[in-house]
């Protein structure tokens, strides 16, 4: 075994392009925020030729919760929330922080998580990990938040994980300086981040390391599209950003010669809606007597989920009933009901409180949940700039609802071993991106893992059109004095595999 030091002397000093074996390799690649009709000739060229030198999944979901911390872990662990335990882009987590909310965009407050549960970050064993298990290693890179880029590869398995502010394992750190330079000051743009993680994954995963599989995690137009809304200038010269970096990125593996090798996926992490909100939920709770203050503990909001700490099932029940007579929220959803309140189906769709879905119907029921989880309503409006999709929370864009334009994302798959020019309405989902990487690199799937095979995409997979899909719609009603909260959830199932389609919501 050769000396650490030596080691790294060699990885320093091995020469870029060194010559590939035939193995294939699989490439993901998450552009935070891509809605499929940013998707354009005139706007992302690259990724229209991507797709039609492969195929193209035109009915692809996010994991909801629609937000970059939900999906980021369910992308890495081909499972659910209620698996591998990151809930929200906030967390309430009373043992680590009992005071407010974890920030999981914090890379540092993921970790004092991580020591809170000794070391399980994630309840599931992660794509890093299980390839490292058989020999094979991925490299992941994020030009996005740290603690988005850490729950792609946090325990840094095999070639390890690239951050501009930091790298695991810590012995990476001087591999990426000799390759790609020091660390770039904390007010660089946003592009420049984005040319970094890609120099990162041509430089250092596949010139140095020769890793098998690779996660690179775009951060545009996600940071502009918040600040600037979907469709404004400032947006899609973002997307023609991305999009030239992604060419850059697509010309550097063709220049390797692993054109015969490297399977690409691009997708989201979630799509995008203009906001037309003004209230937030802990205001509602707060003006309505249900919490005591914004910064009270008897009632903590993390995001759209609801830690009820003190007042019961009464509470519960008395915020749940709020949250459905008021018209700006959407779908509620709570713990499944248990026989004690009335049923004996551990799988009952309903919740513990009448006019609820349960949590496991989206796949949310971990012990980490809250009370309580629910997102605004939201419209097929289009905003003036031509784009559908408008949800009723505060701020001038961005996602989490159950809408289907924050559910819907892009899937572009193009490789040797995928179909060429193909487009699929079967249903898919981020969930499926691990499984199907370990797939093609002859990696048996963790059984812990919720996603399937996208077969239908892979040259020796079956025609979509035969493969059965089954449609459902759970549905829960409350009904008072003069009005009524309905509440149905649209899903797609493609064998065991369950899809979120969309939540909507009538009121009378």
């Amino acid at each position: 075994m050769l000396r650490p030091f030596l080691l790294l002397f060699c990885l320093l000093t091995t020469p870029a392009y060194a010559q590939p074996d035939e193995q294939p390799r699989a490439l993901i690649i998450v552009i935070d925020g891509l809605r499929p009709d940013y998707i354009t000739p005139e706007t992302m060229p690259n990724l229209i030729v991507l797709r039609q030198r492969g195929a193209f999944g035109a009915d692809h979901h996010a994991v909801f919760p629609t937000v970059t911390r939900v999906n980021a872990p369910s992308i890495a662990t081909g499972a659910y929330p209620r698996t591998h335990g990151l809930t929200g882009n906030s967390m309430y987590v009373p043992q680590v922080r009992p005071e407010r909310p974890l920030n999981t965009s914090s890379a540092e407050e993921l970790r004092l998580l991580e020591a809170a549960m000794d070391g399980a970050l994630l309840t599931t064993p992660s794509l890093g990990e299980i390839l490292q298990d058989f020999g094979k290693r991925l490299f992941a890179a994020s030009s996005g938040s740290a603690g988005s880029a850490y729950l792609l590869n946090h325990r840094g398995a095999g070639a390890g994980l690239i951050h501009h502010t930091y790298a695991v394992p810590d012995s990476l750190t001087p591999l990426v300086e000799a390759a790609l330079g020091p660390a770039p000051p904390p007010d660089t743009p946003r592009p420049a981040l984005v040319r970094r993680a890609i120099d990162a994954v041509l430089k250092v995963g596949l010139d140095r390391l020769q890793a098998d599989a690779l996660l690179l995690w775009i951060t545009e137009p996600d940071g502009t599209a918040h600040a600037q809304g979907i469709g404004a200038a400032p947006t899609v010269e973002a997307l023609r950003a991305v999009d030239a970096e992604v060419g850059r990125l697509l010309a550097g593996l063709a220049a390797r010669g692993l054109d015969g090798q490297m399977n690409v996926f691009v997708t989201a992490d979630h799509g995008f809606s203009t906001h037309v909100g003004q209230q937030s939920l802990s205001a509602l709770l707060v003006e309505r007597g249900l919490k005591q203050s914004s910064t009270s503990t008897d009632v903590v909001v993390a995001g759209g989920a609801i830690h009820v700490n003190e007042g019961g099932l009464a509470r519960i029940e008395a915020i749940v009933g709020l949250l459905q007579r008021t018209a700006w929220v959407g779908p509620v959803f709570t713990r499944a009901r248990s026989p004690s309140t009335g049923s004996t189906d551990p799988d009952t769709t309903a919740g513990s409180v009448e006019g609820t879905l349960s949590f496991g119907t989206i796949r949310w029921d971990h012990a980490r949940a809250a009370d309580i989880l629910t997102a605004g309503t939201w419209t097929d409006e289009a905003n003036a700039h031509g784009y559908r999709g408008a949800v009723q929370v505060p701020g001038v864009a961005g996602h989490g609802s159950a809408s289907p334009f924050d559910i819907r994302i892009p899937l572009i798959a193009a490789g040797p071993q995928i179909k060429v020019g193909l487009q699929s309405a079967v249903p898919t989902g981020n969930v499926d991106l691990a499984p199907t990487v370990l797939h093609l690199l002859g990696v048996p799937p963790s059984e812990a893992m919720e996603g399937r095979v996208l077969s239908e995409l892979l040259v020796d997979g079956p025609a979509p059109a035969s493969v059965e899909v089954r449609r459902h719609q759970a549905r829960a009603e409350a009904v008072w004095d003069g009005g009524r909260y309905r509440l149905v959830l649209h899903q797609s199932w493609v064998g065991g595999t369950l899809y979120v389609d969309y939540a909507e919501v009538e009121r009378r």
